[in-house]
């Protein structure tokens, strides 16, 4: 199966089950302190397409938080790496709902 790449606000992603409650504090600030609002060279986030187009983080939640915090409104390239329309993600917090 191809995969496809798509550029999306980060503030928009479902955070995964282990994360519900957000980013990693520590992680999201020595992330900060090494690339700041840079995104030259990231990669992309690895996402899982549900129902209805929605689209749950399955790798990259502290660089989806450090954009939506550092660089409100940028989009950044995310891989979608699963298809799965019989999942409904609409129950999982967003990125943006738990911003720090």
């Amino acid at each position: 199966m191809a995969t496809a790449i798509l550029q999306v606000d980060p503030r928009t992603l479902r955070l995964p089950p282990a994360r519900l409650h957000g980013v990693d504090h520590r992680k999201l600030w020595r992330q900060i302190a090494t690339h700041g609002k840079s995104t030259d060279g990231m990669p992309p986030l690895w996402v899982s397409r549900g129902k209805d187009g929605e689209l749950q983080i399955l790798d990259g939640v502290t660089r989806a938080t450090r954009v939506a915090k550092l660089l409100p409104g940028q989009t950044v390239p995310v891989e979608v790496t699963e298809e799965a329309p019989d999942r409904d993600y609409s129950m999982f917090p967003t990125v943006g709902d738990r911003l720090p």
